[in-house]
């Protein structure tokens, strides 16, 4: 039974004299909170204070007010959640487990999820190292995967390790994988893994720690099909398969709308290898969904004894046809990225290390990159390899770009409006290093990915991973 009875006296000095229909009092650990019946309706319909929004104020001349036997202070926090949608700034003198503890008392720990990891508060240029989240045994991140909630799941060895959205509950299940490559989650407590030298794509659930389902690819030499990548859109699961031989690939799509089950609608981009024309069918090692344009951006490279070669295409699923494709051959990419919000294709180069950009909106068979970064190094490092493992990922209107150890953040300078007739559209784009001195440098950074209003960075033989936040979305 929740720990509320029936009429409780007011408090000193309270003494209504009629009652409100349009007010709800509610009496919280000695404390009197009012408030009206629209806004405990907020709650929902499973939450014990939108049972409470039916009940009058003051039935007749005697007052009967609803009791709950909880702490009041937090109460305030949650009430002030429930009234603008964000919690006020007073909860940052709270522990967070305490308002975490609260908000499932009274079932309001979506609201409070929403509040926590709305990706509005991601603000790009105070991002500062907030937290360090710890891995179970010797393995480093293999793999990084986020939720819009804030959820973080690493891959390290043949493990998962979750962090629910508060990053203070940790769990950790055992695969059958010997090595991870892959991971994306599906849900907060669903996840899709995959291995490069293991056969099939395996939905796990993480709350169990077992496989729900595998899923594989027949290629025509009916040999293993190893996971190269995988990425999603609110309808599909898209997996980038290679054969065990190694001499073909494909994109399956798979069919997300229909809940539990997985089935196969379409496979796009068959690849065959033949001969020593190793560049024919290079399988794509990064899948990202451009919702904007309803296309699949597919990258990968190679490299072969005439150096690394690479190749980006624009699917289109509905067709299964390639919508617009780019062969990479000088200063190829060593990492590739796609923004709705900016309608641009960013990379870095490998062998000059700056970031290039190419508008989605004038793309064409030439080169259509723009070098944001030093142009004196594009064509003249050849050999450098100063880009070599480096990434690159979008959140929002930034791009971001890891330089080894340190974290660069590329911003679009807004303009003022460009003349008439002026042919002069194009975009200006600013770097800013990232972090305060003692949160960069040291170890290379492996992996980065973006939940919520958060960043987590994976860096190299590092047990552990690290949580970046603006001081003003913390509690």
């Amino acid at each position: 039974m929740p720990p509320y009875a029936g009429p409780s006296p007011p408090s000193h000095g309270f003494s209504p004299k009629k009652s409100d229909p349009n007010i709800i009092t509610i009496n919280v650990g000695g404390h009197l909170f009012q408030t009206t019946p629209q806004t405990l309706a907020l709650a929902g319909p499973k939450s014990l204070l939108s049972s409470l929004s039916n009940t009058p104020s003051y039935p007749s001349e005697d007052i009967c007010i609803p009791f709950i036997d909880r702490d009041p202070d937090l109460f305030s926090i949650l009430l002030s959640l429930l009234r603008t949608g964000n919690l006020p700034s007073k909860a940052k003198t709270f522990d967070i487990q305490d308002l975490i503890s609260e908000a499932d008392f009274y079932n309001l720990q979506p609201l409070l999820i929403s509040s926590l990891s709305n990706p509005s508060q991601f603000d790009a240029f105070n991002l500062e190292k907030s937290a360090i989240l710890h891995l179970n045994g010797r393995d480093s991140p293999s793999a990084v995967a986020t939720t819009p909630y804030g959820s973080v799941h690493v891959a390290h060895g043949s493990k998962i390790t979750s962090f629910d959205w508060s990053l203070r509950r940790k769990s950790t299940i055992l695969t059958q994988f010997a090595a991870i490559d892959s991971l994306l989650a599906i849900s907060p407590l669903i996840a899709a893994a995959g291995a490069t030298d293991f056969s099939g794509l395996q939905i796990l659930d993480l709350e169990r720690g077992f496989v729900k389902e595998t899923l594989s690819w027949e290629n025509q030499t009916r040999s293993s099909s190893t996971v190269q990548a995988i990425g999603a859109s609110p309808e599909f699961l898209f997996t980038s398969f290679e054969s065990g031989r190694r001499n073909s690939n494909s994109i399956m799509v798979f069919d997300l709308s229909s809940g539990s089950s997985f089935q196969p609608i379409a496979e796009i981009g068959r690849g065959e290898i033949y001969g020593a024309e190793l560049d024919t069918a290079i399988p794509a090692t990064k899948l990202e969904w451009v919702p904007g344009y309803n296309l699949l951006m597919a990258s990968g490279s190679h490299g072969g004894p005439s150096g690394l070669v690479g190749n980006i295409r624009l699917w289109d699923i509905r067709s299964t046809n390639v919508a617009w494709e780019l062969k990479e051959r000088i200063d190829c990419f060593s990492d590739v990225t796609v923004s709705n919000d900016l309608n641009s294709i960013f990379k870095v180069g490998v062998n000059s290390g700056e970031v290039f950009m190419a508008d989605l909106r004038k793309l064409s068979s030439e080169d259509p990159w723009i070098c944001l970064g030093d142009v004196r190094k594009v064509g003249g490092g050849v050999g450098k390899k100063e880009g070599s493992g480096c990434r690159i990922g979008s959140n929002g209107t930034q791009v971001f770009c890891t330089k080894g150890g340190d974290l660069e953040m590329w911003s679009e300078v807004l303009m003022g409006p460009t003349p008439r007739f002026s042919k002069d559209d194009g975009k200006v784009f600013r770097r800013n290093v990232m972090g305060r001195v003692k949160d960069m440098g040291g170890c290379r950074i492996t992996h980065m990915g973006f939940g919520g209003n958060r960043m987590v960075l994976a860096r190299k033989d590092q047990q552990a991973v690290e949580v970046w936040q603006s001081s003003a979305s913390r509690v």
